[in-house]
């Protein structure tokens, strides 16, 4: 399967923007079958949950949607959904057809930055499927919290995908656990992060693409731009029928 993440320094607060980005960046790109786009990547990472949050018309699921026709691929992105008391922060991935293929909600907010005040925790982990892939998606902290992987690989996760907005003061620590958490669920995993700045933090890019091994296949860099890769499914069912490592998890 080829996947594009992108990555770019997002348009603080501004859909437009964002939605005239990914058109520009994606004029460039090669056949695909996995779009892969950042966490909140039509507003940033904002608590501005008046201009995070999707109107009635759910215009970024929309576009999503658009994005999955127009490339014959998957799309996968981060928005903002509202709630009853606070807001979701959320991803959803979609087929060609507009079909919804599955929906999470990030299940760690990022209390560090008062994300805990104005989005509400998710609770259950997804796990769809795409080309004979199981994909998992996750979103930016729950990296940090190896359970959760391990609840996505229980549930059959082959792919496991985690996108972003991780600033660059932490950026050691965003290869390292990408790469743990691909050595420890003996999957690939890949991180797609955003680039540039907001009114709070800077961002390094960085996205990635780890094999079931722990190497580092494929990286964005520093710069506004695609990172592709092929990634091979009998990598991983091989490595796993050859170092067992998961049967011997406690039930």
């Amino acid at each position: 399967m080829n996947i594009t993440g992108l990555q770019w320094n997002l348009a603080w607060e501004d859909r437009d923007a964002n939605y005239s980005r990914v058109r520009e960046l994606l004029s460039d790109a090669g056949t695909t079958d996995l779009l892969i786009l950042p966490e909140m990547f039509s507003s940033g990472f904002s608590m501005n949950v008046a201009a995070t949050a999707e109107p009635d018309d759910l215009p970024t699921e929309a576009f999503l949607r658009e994005l999955a026709g127009n490339h014959s691929a998957a799309a996968l992105g981060g928005l903002v959904r509202p709630g009853e008391e606070k807001c979701h922060n959320e991803l959803i991935a979609f087929s060609p057809d507009g079909v919804e293929l599955g929906r999470y909600r990030k299940n760690r907010t990022f209390r560090y930055t008062n994300e805990s005040d104005f989005y509400e925790n998710g609770t259950d982990i997804t796990v769809f499927e795409w080309q004979d892939w199981k994909i998992a998606p996750l979103i930016c902290y729950d990296l940090r919290f190896p359970e959760l992987f391990r609840r996505a690989t229980a549930k059959g996760a082959e792919l496991i995908v985690v996108i972003a907005s991780w600033p660059s003061v932490r950026v050691d620590h965003w290869v390292t656990l990408l790469r743990a958490r691909a050595i420890e669920n003996l999957a690939y995993v890949v991180g797609v992060n955003r680039t540039g700045q907001d009114p709070n933090l800077e961002y390094p890019g960085r996205s990635i693409v780890v094999d079931p091994r722990g190497e580092i296949v494929a990286d964005g860099g520093a710069d506004d731009g695609l990172i592709e890769a092929e990634i091979d499914l009998e990598k991983v069912r091989g490595w796993r029928s050859e170092f067992p490592a998961l049967l011997d998890l406690e039930s």
